[in-house]
């Protein structure tokens, strides 16, 4: 660890805020392409463990279908820290495994789902209408947790990830790109988001 980064460590170690106990990570398929990727992965992994994270969700932004089960069987085969749960767009999980990763799951496809689910068990009169609330609709979702933090590298948009979920979410962006994405860029990510004074829509 070169110096910078022993400097960031400190600082982050130091800090008076809390370190998010849930982060999400936003990728993209192309990503997964680059030479290294599934190694920076499972840097990021662990990189998210050593410095207070309980759950890591990982979200991997697929524009072509069939991407879906290589980038699967890729995923499921690279080295990891702990447990991991890998799933595709159109599988629940009620895994508690610390690591998800959804693969080409939209933030519009869940929601729909999970409002479709709802009205069919209204319309076979096994729920009223009038009384569905938020915890309905989060039980449906594939991925219920709220994350504290999320990163999204190399662009300033969310991907169709976590719509629902991530409405209190702090978010981070940064420029670096995955494949240039180094251990710095994770601690910058945590530093910057225990300096904010979260408001939970407030």
């Amino acid at each position: 660890m070169g110096l910078y980064d022993r400097y960031l460590a400190l600082r982050v170690r130091s800090a008076e805020g809390t370190p998010p106990a849930h982060v999400a990570l936003v990728i993209t398929e192309r990503d997964l392409l680059e030479p290294g990727a599934y190694d920076t992965l499972s840097e990021f992994l662990e990189w998210a463990f050593a410095y207070g994270a309980e759950r890591v969700t990982v979200y991997v932004s697929v524009l072509d279908p069939e991407a879906v089960a290589p980038l699967r069987r890729g995923l499921e085969s690279a080295a990891t820290p702990r447990d991991t749960a890998v799933h595709g767009p159109d599988e629940r999980t009620d895994s508690d495994a610390p690591i998800q990763v959804s693969v080409g799951l939209g933030g519009k496809h869940e929601f729909t789902e999970a409002v479709r689910s709802l009205a069919e068990e209204a319309a076979n009169g096994d729920l009223d209408p009038a009384k569905i609330d938020e915890a309905d609709i989060e039980s449906e979702l594939v991925l219920a947790e709220e994350p504290d933090l999320v990163i999204k590298t190399g662009a300033e948009r969310l991907s169709d990830f976590m719509i629902w979920q991530s409405v209190y979410s702090e978010l981070y962006f940064t420029d670096v790109n995955w494949r240039d994405f180094r251990k710095r860029d994770y601690l910058r990510a945590i530093r910057e988001y225990t300096d904010r004074s979260r408001r939970f829509g407030q």
